[in-house]
């Protein structure tokens, strides 16, 4: 299934909770799963074109949490 849109290099959609890295311009030939709850988009060569993190809240909140109290330590 073929798709082409334009690229962003990176977009949230809150709504559905999806983060996507955009990683060059292309049409979507196929998609594979790298990690659970994360696809990767290929084009027809096979190149990956973008990423996509399902329920990127979740997966992204102790990384969040870190960050936080690594800003608030530098901040005191």
């Amino acid at each position: 299934m073929k798709k082409s849109r334009k690229k962003q290099f990176v977009h949230y959609d809150a709504k559905s909770d999806v983060l996507y890295f955009g990683i060059k311009q292309g049409a979507e030939e196929e998609f594979v799963e790298i990690a659970p709850g994360m696809m990767a988009e290929l084009d027809e060569q096979g190149k990956v074109i973008g990423v996509e993190v399902f329920n990127a809240s979740s997966m992204f909140q102790s990384v969040a949490k870190s960050i936080e109290l690594r800003a608030m330590s530098m901040v005191s």
